[in-house]
């Protein structure tokens, strides 16, 4: 029955080749993940933190999104290796069970979080993982179980090495920037902050790469909260005018909107070389590299004062 279980959720996870050879994600329905509750082996990660308490999938650990991110200077900074295999160890995690990632599913900004948090694990050599499409929000709207009681994790000896293959860093986008590396640069953020019209609170100063495309990471989502299928990412892909061919480095304010886009082009529509810059623009624009669409002093200081 726990076997059933568990291929019931391979088969209902969609959107990637992988899901297509009936291997467990990206993604995972509701009803799917239900389904598969009764699997010992299965790991459900709960990032929504405080929220944990008020109401979880039953089974699920929390896992709060916070200690997948840096300090508050840089968010995106990816966090220091032994720190990262001691947080997996403390939630049990390990290499041979599928994780399935929870977040609110409140908005599209809030799917950010989720696909961070995948692209860490991936990074950290996990295989099996799935994002909860809709998150809780998906999850209560068709009434599945609650528990409010915490579930207690039984800690692993999991031994990660954390890959670069999925990671570009300040001076592999300085390459780019240069013409000395050849790669698609995608800023996922929204306009304002594309047009260097608005910056986040941490960035030394606003605007973005030279040459980026500008591909909001809102324009995955098919209803706002849950997120397109492979095909339908596939064929933005192509509407956006996104070169699949070449190296694909995604990026944002702190890696955040940035993974939904590396998510979206990688693990839904099945793009080989897509990379997520973590540290993104508030690393970047603390070091002395070219930026495009910096307003200048009198302009930033107006931007400041009327935000769009």
């Amino acid at each position: 029955m726990k076997i059933f279980a568990i291929a019931a959720l391979a088969v209902a996870s969609y959107g990637s080749v992988a899901a297509a050879e009936n291997t467990f994600g990206p993604l995972v329905a509701p009803d799917a993940l239900n389904a598969g509750l009764s699997a010992d082996t299965l790991l459900i990660l709960d990032i929504r933190g405080d929220a944990y308490g008020e109401g979880h999938i039953p089974g699920a650990i929390s896992a709060p999104y916070a200690a997948f991110r840096g300090p508050s200077d840089n968010p995106g900074q990816v966090i220091p290796e032994d720190q990262l295999e001691a947080t997996l160890q403390g939630l049990g995690v390990t290499f041979d069970q599928p994780i399935a990632i929870v977040h609110e599913g409140d908005s599209d900004t809030d799917f950010g979080a989720a696909a961070r948090v995948y692209w860490t694990l991936k990074s950290s050599g996990l295989t099996q993982l799935a994002i909860l499409n809709g998150g809780m929000t998906a999850w209560e709207a068709a009434d599945l179980p609650l528990d409010t009681d915490a579930a207690q994790p039984v800690a692993s000896d999991i031994d990660i090495t954390f890959s670069d293959e999925w990671l570009a860093d300040t001076d592999d986008v300085a390459s780019v920037v240069a013409g000395d590396r050849d790669a698609v640069l995608v800023d996922a953020r929204p306009a304002s902050f594309y047009e260097g019209k608005q910056s986040h609170g941490a960035a030394e100063r606003p605007g973005t790469l030279p040459g980026a495309q500008n591909v909001t990471h809102s324009v995955w989502f098919k209803d706002g909260t849950s997120i397109v299928d492979g095909a339908t990412a596939t064929d933005l892909m192509a509407t956006l005018g996104v070169k699949k061919d070449t190296e694909i480095v995604s990026f944002c304010n702190t890696g955040h909107w940035a993974a939904t886009d590396w998510f979206a082009m990688s693990e839904l529509a099945g793009v080989p070389n897509v990379k997520l810059y973590p540290e993104s623009m508030v690393g970047y624009s603390k070091t002395d590299n070219e930026m495009a669409n910096v307003p200048g002093l009198f302009q930033n200081l107006l931007n400041k004062i009327m935000p769009n």
